[in-house]
């Protein structure tokens, strides 16, 4: 059974799991108003690996949470995944970070999951995806109005979950539509999604490999994207 190291770093949730399948083993995680990936991301691998009473021989590959997301943080797990990948001879797995939030909700038959990311201003980015967590619209850089997601209005249940599911309450009236606001990207929901792509061996090329930022980063002082 694969043992996969996860790490989640999108948003100010600093998120390590250890994962053999699709079970989760052990998990690190803070998550912090302040980013602080780059003193703690190394320290939750050290501990996890303890926890697991694994070395990093014992790891079958690396799987990062891809975005899109703080420039910052996906800079900083990408490039320890990459390291970790490089130095251990091990295959490199992407997850897309709104796809481990949505797998975060149980939805049933004909309802959708709607991940958000708070993006500034009224811009989220989102993504839509099924009640098996098949995406079934792309994801995107948008800003929210009263028309946002209006294509969905007529279904039985609309989840909208992340950081900028708030912008999305105070914006969208509908009532099918339920919000939580709680849901972060963490590292426990990447295992299963980690373990299928092993299986399926969906690597990405560890040279040439970056994060999936969706905007250019632009620097506001020194403020973290």
């Amino acid at each position: 059974m694969a043992r996969i190291l996860n790490l989640e770093t999108a948003t100010t949730n600093c998120s390590v799991s250890i994962s053999e399948g699709n079970d989760i083993i052990c998990l690190k995680e803070n998550n912090a108003v302040n980013y602080s990936h780059s003193e703690q991301l190394h320290v939750f691998i050290k501990e996890a690996l303890e926890e697991a009473s694994f070395s990093f021989s014992d790891l079958d590959a690396i799987a990062v949470s891809k975005g899109p997301g703080s420039y910052t943080g996906l800079r900083i797990g990408v490039s320890a995944a990459k390291g970790l990948c490089f130095s251990l001879d091990l295959p490199l797995i992407s997850i897309p970070t709104l796809e481990s939030m949505a797998n975060q909700i149980k939805a049933s038959e004909g309802e959708v999951i709607i991940p958000v990311l708070d993006a500034r201003r009224m811009e989220v980015y989102s993504s839509v995806y099924n009640s098996v967590y098949q995406e079934v619209r792309d994801t995107r850089a948008e800003v929210i109005d009263e028309n946002s997601f209006k294509e969905f209005g007529s279904y039985p249940k609309v989840h909208f979950v992340g950081s900028g599911a708030e912008k999305c309450m105070e914006t969208l009236q509908h009532s099918n539509f339920v919000f939580n606001t709680s849901v972060v990207p963490s590292a426990r929901e990447m295992a299963r999604i980690a373990f299928r792509k092993f299986q399926e061996g969906t690597f990405e090329d560890v040279a040439y490999f970056e994060p999936y930022y969706l905007k250019d980063f632009v620097l506001q002082g020194k403020k973290n994207s």
